[in-house]
This record gives structure tokens, C-alpha cells and sequence, in this order.
């Protein structure tokens, strides 16, 4: 069953999204446009009482980024126990982990998909499109 998103608790999305920390944009720069295993993230996604800073629906999976106002933290215990009743599972990556390992977390999160893409390599990232003019060809006369 789907639920309605209360207006404003779309609107703090959003604005969470506008302000995202270096370390959520960083991860967001590998997670997005299916990089990673083809598998389709999205960012600060309300569920239920909850904003989720990346989630797949697909293999219900959520990925956040912790800062140090997260370490031992009731509210996030009781967060992540609502969240599992849901059927997620969550990932928890530190900031500094993010910005300094990201490879490592990358695997990480490729490790917890139980049937990734074949071909998609937990580099996350894709060749770049091509600029203008690259890549096409024209008929030789």
C-alpha cells in the first residue's frame, strides 16, 4: 500500500537534498544514474516517519552518511529498528569513511546486494558521455 508523503515533510527532502553534506554529495556522485550495479538510489527519500539519506527500493536497501551526532545515538537505534520492520535492510557509513575510502564503502554496498548486475563492477562509475560531436560517425563516400 502506498502511503501520501505529507507536504512538508516532502519539503524538508527537499531541502535536505539543496543542503547535502561534502559527504552525501560525494556518495550520491557514485550511487546515482545506477553506477553502482544498475541498481536505482535515491537521496533523502521520506519513509514512513523517516527521511533515509539514499535508499534502493528494488533490493530495499538504505545507505546512510553519519556524522559524529550519530554515534550511539537511541534515536537512530529506534530509527533503524522501524526501518527493518519495514523490510530494510540499512547500511551505515561515516562521513570521513565516505570521503576518504570511498572505494571501500562502494564494496561495501556491492556486498550487500544479494544478485548484483553481472558486468558491474563496484567501481561506480560509468564512461563518461561524449561531448559534442564524439562518438558519431559519418558515411564515407
Amino acid at each position: 500500500m502506498i502511503q501520501r508523503v505529507p507536504h512538508q515533510q516532502r519539503a524538508f527532502a527537499k531541502t535536505l537534498r539543496a543542503g547535502a553534506t561534502d559527504a552525501e554529495r560525494a556518495l550520491w556522485r557514485l550511487l546515482r544514474s545506477r553506477r553502482l550495479a544498475h541498481l536505482k538510489f535515491r537521496r533523502q527519500v521520506p519513509i514512513g516517519s523517516w527521511i533515509v539519506d539514499f535508499v534502493c527500493f528494488e533490493q530495499r536497501l538504505i545507505v546512510e552518511a553519519d556524522g559524529s551526532q550519530h554515534a550511539d545515538s537511541e534515536r537512530d537505534q529506534a530509527r533503524d529498528q522501524d526501518l527493518m520492520d519495514r523490510g530494510f535492510r540499512i547500511l551505515r557509513f561515516w562521513n570521513n569513511d565516505i570521503l576518504a575510502r570511498s572505494q571501500a564503502v562502494l564494496e561495501s554496498i556491492w556486498d550487500a546486494v544479494p544478485d548484483p548486475s553481472p558486468g558491474c563492477a563496484p567501481d561506480g562509475a560509468h564512461p563518461p558521455s561524449p561531448t559534442r560531436g564524439e562518438g558519431k560517425t559519418t558515411k564515407s563516400e
